[in-house]
């Protein structure tokens, strides 16, 4: 089951017709491009999905359509995640989970609960949930970080849950998890910038989201670093740098889908709160783009 989620998984964007609709023929010229650039697996709903400003409609339509087009080539992931554990744990049950294969869940956000609660809030998801769960530890977005003591007794003591993607950017952090995990835990890694020292740690792969735009120059930095040839892998961490950074300095995903709509992708449109970015680093992440040398 966990190599299933070695490697990387792309967390997907949901692209937006101008009127704010889903536009669901470009996304599915993502899904494709996701495929045929050889990513591992595919996260749909999440941070980077702009799940959270889609109707419950919505967020259906977008999890059927992903699966019917997926079609089993590759290992599904959803977003699933929240700051009321009931309220979490009845919409899992009430949830069809046909060709799905993970769910990835967010810790519980503005509570800023306890260990203790965090912990509890995982044994009650992974004891309804009828696939295997991944934790997200975001901490810059829940303001609640999940230690690695936290981290590793639910690692032990939940079989249901397989892994964590962790975001903290605290490699010391995260080294401690990867030093004391049972060997049928994933970690993995929820920062794209981090991700070759991450896995020269011992990381198992990532959650990307700069893998929407470049699928198969990092899913190759990616798999170069678990067969541990880490100077071919540096070169194109290394080329990766400058876009990386600047697709986060005004926000996320608001940074990819502009790039994504200079590669004729899809259309850069995002759902308020958030907004395009300024037009400066528009025109700087184009002059990257313009001096790049990798192929998608």
């Amino acid at each position: 089951m966990i190599n299933k989620f070695r490697g990387t998984g792309t967390a997907i964007v949901t692209p937006f017709h101008n009127e704010g609709s889903i536009d669901f023929k470009s996304f599915e010229r993502i899904i494709e491009y996701q495929i045929e650039n050889g990513v591992d697996y595919i996260v749909f709903m999440g941070t980077t999905g702009e799940s959270v400003t889609l109707s419950p409609e919505e967020r259906n339509a977008v999890v059927n359509f992903a699966v019917e087009l997926v079609a089993g080539r590759l290992p599904v992931v959803i977003g699933i995640g929240g700051n009321n554990t009931g309220e979490l744990t009845t919409a899992i049950q009430d949830m069809s989970f046909e060709g799905i294969d993970a769910v990835l869940s967010v810790s519980p956000y503005y509570n800023k609960p306890q260990p203790k609660g965090i912990f509890n809030h995982y044994r009650e998801i992974g004891g309804v949930c009828p696939v295997p769960v991944i934790i997200y530890n975001v901490p810059g977005r829940t303001s609640s970080n999940i230690d690695a003591e936290t981290t590793l007794r639910i690692a032990n003591d939940i079989p249901n849950v397989i892994g964590v993607k962790e975001a903290s950017k605290d490699l010391e952090q995260c080294g401690r998890i990867i030093k004391d995990k049972p060997a049928d835990f994933l970690v993995i890694s929820g920062n794209d910038e981090l991700t070759l020292p991450f896995m020269a740690l011992g990381g198992d792969g990532v959650i990307s989201v700069i893998a929407n735009a470049f699928p198969a120059a990092f899913s190759r930095m990616v798999k170069l670093c678990l067969n541990n040839q880490y100077q071919e892998a540096r070169e194109i961490h290394l080329q990766l740098l400058d876009i990386v950074q600047a697709i986060y300095a005004d926000g996320s995903p608001s940074g990819v889908k502009a790039v994504m709509q200079m590669k004729g992708l899809c259309k850069n449109v995002l759902r308020l709160p958030l907004v395009k970015i300024n037009k400066g680093l528009s025109n700087h992440i184009a002059g990257i783009l313009e001096r790049m040398d990798l192929d998608g």
